[in-house]
């Protein structure tokens, strides 16, 4: 392929630095704007409300439940095409599919047409991860994967932040009266122009990753051949040892992501009478900085530490941050607002050390021909199990066990340390499944 080809040098060695970074810069700005469409139905619900005449359960299907599982289903079909063609073609129609979508929801006169559109968008949005972390792979060596990925998952990290900045931004814009100079525009409520604005700004990450080349595929096994949907299910069970530990892991503190994310400004309500105002200025701020922080940490110590011990190494860090974090889910002992805000910041950092050492284990444990799969499978097992044993099961115990909604705090506290507990004791398991690194 023309794309492959123009990344080798003449000794067969890795795509040049620059070449590999700019690709990470392309990413960290598809990564914001997904995020940014993905997440700024948040700051609309009570105009998408008013307009379309919704219930709040009509809202929370078109923002929430229904999107996170047409997203983690759709990602295991767009891993498959990541690992049969052109990673950047695939990431190409995914921008152009959710900016369509986003587009067309400005547009969408019911709830049956907001509905079907935001399963666009989660169906176009779940292209780019599995794809973009399998070119990583092969941009990168072993021994540098680590901080890639983790800036990366900033991207996304800071796409959740982004989300409340423009969006807000966009909306006063709108509010204010200043797009009615634009006819495509004029005639739209603010909240429809806020999604059509934020849809068309598709083109510039699509112009963008029009600079990116695909890179040839490495660590292929098996001569380089793509595999059969047998074969891949096969390579997974032969990885089971290792695999099967790791995603419950991760996605266990996806789980306590879930319940503190989820119902940190429902405690801060309350139970210390946070304003609306002061969560926005405060918890959105620490999640921005501490998300950000962890994956870059997360990438750097792992690998610092593969070069001496390979992927166990690696893992020696994620259970280290998953040891500490542990102890960020204990919001229920918290006497202020300034203590939780404190627990969830220990626990965000921490957590979004061990997904990122986690994410890039996994592409050094398969073969090139799985990883799209394999990536696709941690958003899965993710937001399946963070939505059911995270969000769910929290706000049940709150309901049906505590009885109380001031006590949130500590149905928050039983799910994420409870699923942090397990998800250490699973990394130790995959830790052990890995076999050391060859002497030099």
């Amino acid at each position: 392929m023309s794309d492959e080809a123009g990344t080798r040098d003449r000794d067969g060695g890795w795509p040049s630095p620059v070449l590999a970074w700019w690709t990470i810069v392309v990413f960290f700005a598809v990564a914001v704007i997904s995020y940014s469409d993905r997440l700024v139905l948040s700051l609309l619900v009570d105009p998408i409300r008013a307009d379309l005449r919704l219930g709040d359960t009509q809202v929370a299907l078109v923002q929430g439940l229904a999107f996170a599982l047409i997203y983690s289903v759709a990602g295991l079909p767009f891993g498959r095409l990541a690992d049969l063609f052109p990673r950047r073609i695939v990431i190409i129609a995914g921008v152009a599919i959710w900016s369509l979508c986003t587009v067309g929801c400005g547009y969408a006169g019911s709830f049956a047409a907001l509905f079907a559109l935001r399963i666009g968008v989660g169906i176009g949005e779940a292209a780019f991860a599995p794809a973009a972390v399998s070119m990583i792979a092969d941009l990168f060596p072993p021994n540098r994967r680590g901080i890639a990925i983790g800036c990366l998952l900033t991207g996304m990290a800071v796409g959740s932040g982004a989300a409340v900045v423009i969006g807000g931004g966009l909306l006063e814009y709108a509010n204010a009266g200043h797009f009615a100079a634009l006819p495509v525009l004029r005639s739209l409520a603010p909240w429809r122009t806020v999604l059509v604005v934020l849809g068309l700004a598709g083109a510039l990450p699509l112009a963008l990753l029009l600079t990116v080349r695909e890179p040839r595929r490495r660590e292929t096994g098996r001569g380089g051949e793509a595999l059969t949907v047998a074969a891949t299910f096969a390579g997974f069970r032969l990885r089971a040892a290792i695999l099967l530990p790791l995603y419950l892991a991760v996605a266990l503190v996806s789980a306590g992501d879930f319940a503190i994310q989820n119902w940190m400004p429902a405690l801060l309500t309350r139970r210390f009478h946070f304003t609306p105002g002061e969560i926005a200025g405060s918890l959105g701020i620490v999640s921005m900085l501490a998300g950000g922080a962890g994956t870059i940490a997360g990438g750097l110590l792992s690998d610092l530490q593969a070069g001496r011990r390979g992927d166990k190494g690696r893992l020696t860090v994620a259970l280290s941050a998953a040891g500490i974090g542990f102890f960020g889910g204990a919001v229920a002992i918290a006497s202020s607002g300034g203590q939780a805000i404190a627990f969830f910041a220990l626990w965000i950092f921490m957590s979004s050390i061990s997904g990122t050492v986690g994410i890039t284990v996994l592409q050094n444990v398969v073969p090139n021909q799985m990883r799209g799969v394999g990536t696709a499978m941690v958003s899965f097992c993710n937001v399946i199990m963070g939505l059911a044993a995270g969000t769910a099961l929290t706000g049940a115990l709150t309901d049906y066990v505590f009885r109380d909604p001031v006590a949130v705090g500590f149905s928050m506290t039983a799910v994420a340390m409870t699923a942090g507990g397990i998800a250490f004791l699973l990394l130790l398991r995959a830790r052990a499944a890995i076999s050391p690194p060859p002497a030099a």
